[in-house]
């Protein structure tokens, strides 16, 4: 990697340059329904009168999903900002590698049909059932069923998550019904049945380690076939529904059994494929399948199967070994680039939102680039659910901040605040006020630290959340728990500066111009492949 080419700078900067990432805290309309609007949020009104204030994209083609109606998230902003650059994303291959029929002639699903047939065994699909397109979309699942029939495989268990975060809260049972529609469409000569399911704020799809008891959940209902048991998968959630008053996000994990026997545990011989393409809350069933040395919890039995998923979650750690379509291949972020230039520099967040300042910030590579120039800071999140702790661990995240730019040890520093997101997911509106309004504050208080020591800071948000809570007909609200396609805020404060720069025309602007934005502040050029500066000198 080569180092970054000082500049003749146009800068008067002498302190560290801060970008802090607002997760989740979108600039929607000036509605009742928007948290960011209704907040009281005393700094970000000022810092929006700024003359180096303006809005990014971060959703869709800008960040290299395959639509304009495609969300942005968490881990394609943060691949978006580090890189630099626009890179297809897992949602993106995917659609292009079922539509070209590429995925059905990879060695993978080869491997997967050959193992079946030598075995006369069951293939286990598992994964989220939703067309959020976050984590999963219900047309590669569909994909995957029609394959499977035109391969000659007999017998599919299915074991479903059910949504209600990145799509409508309860919208399992529309996506049930395309499932059975779907499924009656490949005739009598396939036996497909639901086998276990739950929501996924309850079982399986846990991410960061933060609570593995999700993932025991899921092992003992879609593996060993032990849990409570339903006559099928569409009443498990109206009882849900009905008897507990929860939406999909938390439907209690489920065994379909006939004869009081579960109908699709997973035995010896079966092949098992993860058919999420993002990583995040794969990445622990994943290890339960195919660790050796495993001590998160007691897994009784391992059943000998070929697993694989969708696509490579963590290429250093080699999860999983066995993958459908290739992952996007990320090199030269930046922050490579400011390892090689001997910069030294922090990343810091609470365990939601740590990876996502690390791993995808460092375009999917796990661990520490060079450790002798890099701080990592993981504050432990409180396991709680979110919408009871509005504030998280942001003032935790400030303190620690602000201690370590006060050392005078690093010259570049990034944060991520996760409250508008993981809060914004709940759909809980006074939470979510509240969240925003904490962010307000923890990023005022490291701003005027920033300022104190002469530095820069960069404020921005990864895509939009907080922004859109509910939506409301005849007078009945509807909770709204997915991201949104709004643009997110950027500016830049620099309090000493000397009026050398202004923001640039930058056409269709968005997360990927941050990189190049970050070079030039800190009086570097930026590498000739990364997307446009978001100033320029005057």
């Amino acid at each position: 990697m080569n180092e970054l080419d000082p500049s003749i700078s146009f800068l008067s900067k002498k302190g560290p340059t801060v970008l802090l990432i607002m997760d989740g805290v979108g600039l929607g309309e000036d509605l009742p329904s928007n948290a960011v609007h209704v907040a009281k949020t005393p700094f970000m009104d000022t810092y929006q009168k700024s003359d180096l204030y303006r809005t990014l994209k971060a959703h869709g083609p800008a960040v290299g999903m395959p639509s304009e109606d495609d969300m942005g998230n968490s881990e394609v902003g943060h691949n978006a900002i580090g890189a630099g650059r626009i890179v297809a994303q897992g949602a993106r291959l995917v659609k292009e590698a079922v539509e070209s029929g590429a995925l059905f002639q990879g060695d993978t699903w080869k491997q997967t049909v050959r193992h079946i047939k030598d075995n006369q065994s069951t293939l286990h699909l598992m994964g989220l059932l939703s067309d959020g397109n976050v984590h999963a979309h219900i047309s590669h699942l569909l994909a995957l069923l029609s394959a499977a029939k035109d391969d000659g495989i007999y017998r599919v268990r299915l074991h479903m998550l059910t949504d209600g975060r990145d799509v409508a809260e309860k919208s399992a049972l529309n996506y049930l019904s395309i499932l059975n529609k779907h499924i009656e469409t490949l005739g009598d000569d396939m036996d497909i049945q639901i086998a276990s399911g739950g929501g996924r704020m309850l079982v399986t799809m846990d991410r960061y380690n933060a609570d593995w008891p999700m993932v025991e959940r899921g092992w003992q209902l879609h593996v060993l076939g032990k849990g409570p048991q339903v006559e099928s998968a569409e009443s498990a959630i109206q009882v849900a529904y009905d008897e507990l008053g929860v939406n999909d996000q938390y439907i209690p994990g489920f065994v379909v059994a006939k004869d009081g026997k579960p109908v699709g545990p997973v035995k010896d011989g079966d092949a098992v494929i993860f058919f999420n393409f993002r990583g995040d809350r794969a990445i622990e069933m994943c290890k339960a399948f195919e660790d050796i040395e495993f001590d998160y919890f007691d897994r009784e039995s391992v059943p000998d199967v070929f697993f694989a998923a969708m696509t490579e979650y963590d290429g250093d750690a080699n999860i999983p070994k066995h993958f459908l379509v290739s992952p996007p291949q990320i090199d030269k972020a930046i922050g490579h680039y400011m390892c090689a230039s001997y910069l030294k520099t922090f990343a810091i967040s609470e365990t939601q939102k740590y990876g996502h300042v690390t791993y995808f910030w460092n375009g999917n590579m796990s661990g520490y680039i060079d450790k002798s120039l890099e701080t990592y800071i993981e504050i432990p999140s409180d396991p709680r659910p979110f919408h009871e702790q509005p504030a998280m661990r942001a003032y935790e995240i400030t303190e620690k901040t602000i201690e370590l730019l006060e050392t005078g040890h690093y010259e570049f520093g990034r944060v991520n605040f996760p409250n508008g997101d993981m809060i914004g997911h709940t759909g809980d509106m006074d939470a979510a006020v509240k969240s925003v309004e904490v962010t307000d504050e923890c990023v005022k208080k490291i701003v005027d630290c920033v300022n104190k020591l002469d530095g820069i800071t960069i404020i921005c948000a990864d895509h939009g959340n907080a922004d859109e809570m509910y939506s409301e007909k005849d007078g009945v609200r509807t909770p709204k728990t997915a991201h949104t396609l709004n643009p997110v805020p950027f500016v830049i404060i620099d309090e000493n500066r000397k009026i050398r720069y202004k923001l640039a025309d930058v056409e269709d602007a968005g997360l990927s111009n941050i990189a190049a934005t970050i070079c030039n502040l800190m009086g570097y050029d930026a590498p000739e492949d990364y997307r446009e500066s978001l100033i320029e000198p005057i």
